[in-house]
């Protein structure tokens, strides 16, 4: 196994996440294995079909989402693989299985007037001058503007953020490297924060090539962002919104804006063009429901 995820991070080139994702997923299948052997001895050349919908069972009994499920199964088939080309382990029920059937889930995003609110509460945290709250500023105008995911954000270093062209160079999942333009709030917001961030970057230990940092000059934790950003939705009463909101948001407003369909998918860092299409199916909804609201013979309760 300890082969298995150093091939998808040297060869495969995988992110971080989803090596660390795998390593959960085998780690658990491997644990089955060993209680369902009751002790003996066990091997992955010797699990067959009644193994494998036992291990899938038993994570459907502890409330596994099926989409958690899904990425299970994806782990444990790239691990037989890798083990067929390396190690001539072939299991035909690993092959064979199937992948659950993943319900649709429209992603959630802020209406204009939400985002509207948000940016002038978080304005007006900023004119404190503090440097939490700069960076907080700078932190949601680039989610906003170019529709970062939190991971790419939080990696940002300094030498990939050029504010005299407006444009950040992300590097997102599977180490591809894309260009996206900066709003003009954003690089102001940006330009603003990088100036208190200076009186931290001199601290001992500080991180100096990171963007974002706190007040010890350290890389900003995932969970740090996420807990700033539901202060924020908290703040203007966005229920059910997560940091990924901001990046629907984005993609949600650029098509609703008259954005053509391939842009927004370079824009975002998608390998397929079918997972952008998603954001379509939300605007559709959202022009469906103002139709409804607005326009008196289409409502269903009409007389």
């Amino acid at each position: 196994m300890r082969q298995f995820l150093e091939h998808l991070e040297k060869a495969r080139d995988q992110s971080p996440h989803t090596i660390s994702a795998y390593g959960r997923d085998l780690d658990a299948f491997t644990d089955f294995l060993t209680r369902r052997a009751a002790g003996g001895e066990w091997s992955f050349e010797a699990v067959d079909r009644l193994a494998l919908r036992g291990f899938l069972g038993e994570m459907e009994r502890r409330g596994l989402a099926r989409r958690s499920a899904a990425r299970t199964l994806s782990a444990i088939r790239s691990f037989y693989k890798w083990l067929h080309v390396h190690h001539d382990v072939d299991i035909p029920a690993i092959r064979a299985a199937k992948m659950p059937r993943l319900e649709k889930r429209l992603p959630g995003y802020l209406l204009q007037e939400q985002v509207t609110a948000l940016f002038a509460h978080a304005e007006e945290l900023a004119e404190s001058g503090e440097l939490d709250d700069l960076r907080d500023l700078a932190m949601l105008e680039l989610f906003y503007s170019s529709g970062l995911r939190l991971s790419e954000l939080r990696g940002l270093d300094l030498p990939r953020l050029d504010l005299l062209s407006d444009q950040v160079k992300v590097v997102g999942k599977g180490r591809k490297e894309r260009i996206i333009p900066l709003g003009g709030r954003a690089s102001a917001a940006l330009r603003r924060y990088l100036q208190v961030r200076e009186s931290v970057a001199k601290l001992p230990g500080a991180d100096r090539t990171a963007v974002f940092v706190g007040r010890r000059g350290k890389r900003l934790a995932p969970s740090t962002i996420q807990r700033r950003m539901h202060r924020f939705y908290d703040a203007i009463g966005a229920d059910g919104m997560v940091t990924h909101s901001m990046r629907h948001t984005f993609a949600t407003h650029l098509l609703d804006g008259g954005a053509d369909l391939r842009a927004v998918q370079e824009l975002l860092g998608h390998a397929s063009l079918s997972t952008t299409q998603i954001y379509t199916h939300t605007s559709v909804e959202r022009l469906k429901q103002v139709y409804n609201d607005s326009f008196p013979k289409g409502r269903k309760d009409r007389s």
